[in-house]
């Protein structure tokens, strides 16, 4: 099909906040005018508001989602729960700030290779990394597909494991009945942009229902401090600003219906794509799922990326370098091989895959692929 017939765009992320407004400026608008910009009135609303969305008792807003991994890692240690230089295991497909997180924290990544249907984390590839040094399993729910979470908490707790959710791109997902962010002992959220549930800019959570935890975080969060002037730990600034706290409170409700709506069109392409040089994504369970990214794969992945171009469709590759193969990380895994991660990344294509999209580009995007030839 020729590009004449337009561009579909990957993420039309003006188009996607268009879809908010009034309300989007009405709710910067008010902040603007309050002449309060830090840890206010709207962070709190929001923080409740995303508690009681995940089924979590506490919710502290933060400024990214690097930040709520690391500031949950750092409080586990000033709680005396973790210790410098603990294991956690981390899946070697994800993004690398499920591993900076580990590092900066000053604990010790373990990369374990994922489930090559799921992309997560599995109960065998788990029992397989563990050692007398591991303390902790950090879950990332890659692409918006959970972790087997019920089986990884059992485990957790039969070994004394702190069961750590990276749920940035899991806004929504379920697993068992309890949503993304509850799954665990601590979740951190990422709500950048171009997430499900994405902010005007850089913010997260973190979201648990251990108020010791909670309480360390946020007080890690604000410089190690709790009461003005008095620093009781080494801390951090990193803090959930006003107007990111009043957009996503204007978007939170809509959270779920666009969900719906993710879901639907992923069906449309698992349905209806058919070119046997492209592997389709496990759809797993009905909700479980919420296809923050549609991450197919191909033997000829860079020229079927080629072709998508010249037909008008915007794709992405996540992620081209797993983090084993990083220069950031040459040293700590400069003998380590991950094969399914190194398959992953040498042959991932994700599609256009979000609310805004018509019948027409679903329809012209699956013609596309399906007219693939190597």
């Amino acid at each position: 099909m020729p590009a004449a017939a337009g561009k579909i765009s990957y993420f039309p992320l003006n188009k996607i906040n268009e879809s908010f407004e009034p309300f989007l400026s009405q709710a910067i608008s008010r902040v603007v005018q309050s002449g309060w910009y830090i840890r206010g009135a709207e962070c709190e609303k929001f923080e409740k508001s995303f508690a009681a969305f995940c089924g979590a008792k506490y919710c502290v807003g933060v400024g990214n989602g690097l930040d709520a991994l690391t500031l949950i890692f750092k409080a586990y240690i000033e709680l005396g729960r973790l210790h410098e230089g603990d294991e956690v295991l981390v899946p070697a497909d994800t993004y690398i700030a499920s591993v900076l997180s580990i590092s900066a924290a000053g604990l010790v990544p373990v990369l374990v290779d994922p489930d090559e249907e799921t992309f997560n984390l599995s109960l065998s590839g788990v029992k397989k990394a563990l050692t007398v040094r591991t303390k902790s399993v950090l879950a990332v729910h890659l692409y918006g597909r959970t972790s087997p979470m019920e089986a990884l908490s059992l485990f957790a707790k039969e070994n004394s494991l702190i069961l750590v959710e990276d749920a940035a791109q899991a806004h929504g997902a379920l697993c068992g009945g309890s949503f993304a962010g509850n799954l665990g002992d601590a979740a951190g959220f990422s709500f950048y942009p171009g997430k499900n549930f994405g902010a005007l800019g850089d913010a997260g959570a973190v979201t648990t229902s251990d108020e010791s935890l909670a309480l360390m975080v946020k007080t890690l969060a604000n410089y190690g401090s709790s009461k003005k002037y008095v620093n009781l730990c080494k801390g951090m600034n990193s803090r959930l600003d006003e107007i990111q706290a009043a957009a996503l409170s204007v978007k939170l409700p809509a959270l779920l219906f666009d969900n719906a709506k993710r879901e639907r069109i992923a069906a449309h392409y698992l349905k209806e794509i058919r070119n046997p040089l492209v592997k389709l994504p496990d759809p797993g369970n009905p909700r479980e799922h919420v296809w923050h990214i549609f991450a197919m794969r191909s033997e000829c992945r860079d020229a079927l990326q080629a072709h998508l171009t010249e037909a008008g469709v915007e794709t992405l590759i996540h992620y081209p370098i797993p983090p084993h193969l990083q220069k950031a990380y040459r040293c700590e895994f400069a003998s380590a091989t991950y094969p399914v991660a190194e398959k992953i990344a040498a042959t991932e294509l994700s599609l256009p895959l979000h609310p805004l999209l018509t019948e027409l580009e679903i329809s012209r995007i699956i013609e596309a692929v399906n007219d693939f030839r190597s």
